[in-house]
């Protein structure tokens, strides 16, 4: 995905949330397979989601904290 010049290859902060918050269902499924084998992108969404669970208008974060913390690596 290349949203904001942002490169989804490190999975940053930054393309985690550009993902989640913009992503299509390709893009979804690249953050998928990327959480599947590596704990450090598992452990920054949840850091990008944490912030926004309080809104619960934010079904795309809250989506993805539940993704993550109910789907073992």
């Amino acid at each position: 995905m290349w949203h904001r010049h942002l490169d989804t290859s490190d999975w940053t902060l930054a393309a985690v949330d550009d993902c989640i918050a913009r992503g299509r269902m390709a893009d979804w499924k690249a953050l998928r397979d990327a959480a599947a084998g590596r704990a450090d992108v598992r452990q920054r969404i949840l850091r990008v989601c944490a912030p926004r669970l309080s809104d619960a208008r934010a079904q795309r974060y809250h989506f993805w904290d539940h993704y993550v913390r109910t789907h073992p690596a």
